[in-house]
């Protein structure tokens, strides 16, 4: 399918000693709890497939979050249940309105399953308003789909904002992705009982540390988890191993571990948004666990290739409208300081900035850690 542009994720690079701020991973390691859980199953039970259903897994999620199991659907990473969920809902024959500048993915998906995307503008300062997704002279749409907060502005949207576009489309399926949510967004999952065409997608990559066990879920009333049951048990009816599902019972067991792994990224992410708006760069409001950033006098092209020169990586997209623009994923105070330390070096042309950079990095490393 020579037609399709496949999403390309941010570089894993194979160079030691890289301060790696470009791919939103959590900083800090998983719970004690979760090491301990997959390796209890590693050591019983590999030999026998995992339970097709997760149930644990489920319960655990729902119990989270005050829901039934029978309104909580996992997947490996928050990717497949997108995948999913584009393929359940969104193949209508009619628009799907997602934002223009947003997770990639889900473009991709929409080629992938003949789906037409309609880009909606975020405004001039780069947010989202409710009021454009109503669908254009009253065609037909698909569905909405949104991050909230927004990949990768890091904006966040309030609940009534989620509540509008739930009572735009009553008969349509609204996607919200929440993949940042527990780093100071508002959850949508408290409207699940009240709107059966609502379904939030979380993943525990992020908050949870665990990008690389691939863990998501989808909440949403049983008639829409019913239906991406059938979508994932016609295409493999075992999407999470064993060691997945310890890993994730224990992920959610641990409540004083995740408090304070991301409580430790905010208060990071607000120290570094101070000692960036010290350095000269425009900082978007974050309630994710990165920032996006642009520096009116240097080229953020420039910047990102500079950063790497000093062994610091962060994203650099070159899209329309964002281009400009550095995403850097929030790191230890350790790793957001050499992250100052390298852009005040660069920028040291600028008066004054060398006798900032001690300052800078005294705000950075005064914040908490985990």
């Amino acid at each position: 399918m020579p037609q399709l542009v496949p999403y390309v994720p941010g570089e894993q690079p194979k160079i030691a000693n890289l301060v790696k701020l470009n791919t939103n991973e959590n900083p800090y390691p998983p719970s004690p709890k979760v090491i301990a859980a997959i390796t209890q199953a590693a050591q019983q039970g590999l030999q026998l497939y995992p339970d097709p259903d997760a149930n644990l897994l489920r319960e655990a999620i729902a119990a989270q979050h005050g829901l039934a199991a029978t309104h909580v659907f996992v997947g490996n990473g928050s990717d497949e249940v997108l995948a999913h969920a584009f393929f359940a809902f969104f193949q209508q024959g009619c628009p799907l309105l997602m934002p223009d500048i947003s997770y990639s993915f889900y473009k991709v998906y929409c080629r992938l399953y003949g789906i037409e995307a309609r880009a909606v503008p975020l405004d001039d300062t780069l947010r989202l308003n409710v009021a454009d997704y109503g669908g254009a002279d009253g065609d037909a749409v698909a569905g909405v789909v949104i991050a909230n907060p927004n990949a990768p502005t890091g904006i966040g949207l309030p609940l009534s904002d989620i509540e509008a576009l739930l009572q735009m489309h009553p008969d349509r399926v609204v996607l919200v992705d929440e993949a940042y949510v527990d780093f100071g967004g508002q959850s949508s999952l408290g409207l699940v009982a009240r709107y059966p065409n609502l379904l939030v997608v979380h993943t525990l990559s992020k908050s949870r540390s665990l990008a690389g066990l691939r863990i998501g879920y989808a909440c949403g009333q049983a008639h829409l988890i019913g239906a991406l049951e059938r979508v994932k048990n016609s295409f493999n009816s075992y999407p999470l191993d064993r060691l997945a599902i310890a890993g994730g019972v224990a992920a959610f067991d641990d409540v004083a571990y995740f408090e304070q792994s991301r409580q430790a990224v905010m208060s990071s992410r607000e120290g570094l948004a101070l000692a960036l708006e010290d350095l000269g760069f425009v900082v978007l409001p974050s309630q994710a666990n990165f920032l996006f950033v642009r520096h009116p006098k240097h080229d953020a092209g420039e910047l990102a290739g500079a950063l790497r020169d000093r062994g610091v990586l962060v994203r650099h997209f070159k899209q329309p409208r964002i281009e400009q623009y550095l995403r850097i994923s929030v790191g230890t105070p350790v790793q957001c300081d050499q992250l100052v330390l390298a852009l005040a070096a660069h920028l040291s042309g600028y008066p004054g900035l060398g006798d900032q950079s001690a300052r800078l990095c005294g705000v950075l490393s005064s914040g908490a850690s985990a």
